[in-house]
């Protein structure tokens, strides 16, 4: 099986709602905040996360329910890759659905977007 998500946030608006700490608790895990803040704080690496957010959910087939958003957790690698560490039940629902995730993230000056695909582990086929 094979789902794909995608999404398109507007960076100013994240901008806005990054100003709120309850914002960024409910959204945003602890390890994203801590390297958001060690990468600089810039609004589109936040945009950014919360569009792949929104991608993540609509790539499981659910939309957002059953899980918190600040269980899907946006980090990067030593590259700067992105990826996803899930927790709680987010994690539940994908392992429930035996999917993994693959991430894409990208942004202008004003728009950033996610692209999510889920693959099911074990498909030989991709």
């Amino acid at each position: 099986m094979l789902r794909n998500g995608i999404d398109l946030v507007e960076i100013e608006r994240i901008r806005r709602s990054a100003q709120s700490p309850v914002f960024l608790e409910r959204v945003f895990g602890a390890r994203e905040r801590a390297e958001w803040i060690q990468r600089g704080e810039k609004a589109e690496h936040l945009a950014g996360a919360f569009a792949a957010k929104e991608a993540f959910a609509k790539a499981l087939g659910i939309g957002i329910r059953g899980f918190a958003l600040c269980e899907v957790e946006v980090l990067h690698d030593p590259l700067g890759a992105p990826y996803f560490a899930l927790s709680g039940k987010a994690a539940a629902l994908a392992e429930a659905r035996a999917l993994e995730f693959t991430l894409s993230i990208t942004h202008t000056g004003t728009l950033a977007a996610a692209m999510v695909t889920a693959i099911e582990k074990g498909d030989a086929t991709l």
